[in-house]
């Protein structure tokens, strides 16, 4: 995935040295453990977020299929309506 991301902005390993060398000189070196911790933490948080989006999707498609082949079961076609009348009326 960082390849990924990496070739996707075209940056080698000189360019990736010079931007984390910017970094360590904009907030120091006390700073950027902090930094890390608090990106790592919001990765973790949209992570979970979003896993819950999914099954909560999940868990509602999972009902209205449940519902559907409910109402199926329960409710004959006019084929099978049709086929017992049939039975019927030959008996």
């Amino acid at each position: 995935m960082l390849d990924s991301i990496l070739l996707f902005l075209n940056m080698g390993g000189p360019e990736m040295m010079v931007v984390l060398f910017a970094i360590l000189l904009l907030f120091g070196g006390k700073k950027l453990p902090e930094l890390a911790r608090g990106l790592g933490k919001g990765m973790r948080e949209f992570k979970d977020a979003s896993e819950g989006v999914k099954r909560e999707i999940n868990r509602n498609i999972n009902a209205v299929n449940d519902d559907l082949s409910v109402d199926l079961d329960s409710k004959p076609s006019e084929a099978q309506k049709n086929e017992t009348e049939q039975s019927h009326i030959n008996s």
